[in-house]
């Protein structure tokens, strides 16, 4: 049997640019005295970058090991590692690069301002994704996706509609994908899974039920398993060989999570795709080519 996957990122401390989505990424799995450090530093990089760890710490009113094991937690190895990320990420937004996050949307916000918040929050939904992503992972998953014999993947409610997407683009491309929406029909066909098939497991919270159950069974049963979520500390990640971490907004009362969620999964399973058609250009070129003049075909005037 597999080793279990424990989590964590294996490449270097995020990128200043990253901080702020790994604080909204994390916060949610914080205890409630790293929460106040997260959000000092997410709240004033420039502020908490002057601060020695006692100064922080008395600052948010917790203790030195706290904001010891918070910058730990966000990915640096240590305190003086997350005062130069803090540096870095008041530069950027010294010089404009970084911009303000802008307020929630409220009930009574023209619709002018809800496209333009919306658009602010999709766009730095992308950022933050493309930001904190793992490429080592995001390579090894595109390498087994690549080499698969057959692909599940398993998703409810909102990623239910991207498993579905990624279904269909590497059908599009000749792989063998089926997005499973039933819990009963995922656990059945991930029982048939062997070392050769892929499992791929689409969940935000990384607690689905629903989704984790299926990636257990494939895992249990040698089949290479692949997480997207927003949790990379969650009970899926367990059963994942290869974590993909996405970004999400904000969330508010008239924007839920599932939909900047659906978002960065979607750039994800973007960067899936477009990695596993490069490692398979000769078969799939022509498998595009192919169903692109299908469809041409089919909604020519002369077809009907």
């Amino acid at each position: 049997m597999k080793e279990i996957f424990t989590g964590g990122s294996s490449g270097a401390p995020p990128a200043p640019a990253a901080l702020a989505a790994k604080v909204r990424t994390l916060a949610p799995s914080m205890t409630r005295s790293m929460q106040r450090v997260a959000e000092a530093v997410a709240g004033d990089p420039a502020g908490c970058a002057a601060l020695t760890v006692t100064g922080l710490a008395e600052l948010t009113g917790t203790s030195e090991a706290t904001v010891v094991r918070t910058a730990r937690l966000l990915g640096y190895p240590g305190y003086r590692d997350l005062r130069l990320a803090l540096a870095g990420l008041a530069a950027q937004q010294q010089s404009g690069r970084a911009p303000a996050v802008t307020a929630d949307i409220a009930v009574d916000d023209p619709i002018a301002d809800v496209v333009a918040k919306l658009a602010y929050d999709e766009q730095q939904t992308l950022v933050d994704t493309a930001a904190g992503l793992d490429t080592a992972q995001l390579g090894a998953a595109v390498s087994a996706l690549a080499a698969a014999r057959r692909i599940d993947i398993y998703g409810v409610g909102a990623s239910s509609l991207v498993a579905q997407d990624l279904a269909q683009k590497l059908l599009r491309i000749g792989m063998l994908a089926h997005a499973m929406g039933d819990p009963h029909l995922s656990v059945t066909n991930a029982v048939l899974l062997r070392s050769k098939d892929v499992a791929v497991a689409i969940t935000h919270s990384g607690s689905t039920g629903d989704v984790i159950e299926p990636l257990r069974v494939a895992f249990e049963h040698g089949a290479t398993t692949i997480a997207i979520t927003g949790r990379p500390d969650g009970p899926v990640t367990q059963y994942a060989d290869h974590v993909l971490t996405t970004s999400t907004a904000r969330e508010s009362e008239l924007r839920p999570a599932a939909m900047s969620s659906r978002t960065s999964q979607l750039l994800v399973v973007d960067c899936l795709f477009v990695g596993v058609a490069q490692r398979t250009y000769e078969t799939a070129a022509p498998a595009l080519a192919a169903s692109y003049e299908a469809l041409a075909h089919r909604h020519s005037p002369r077809s009907r």
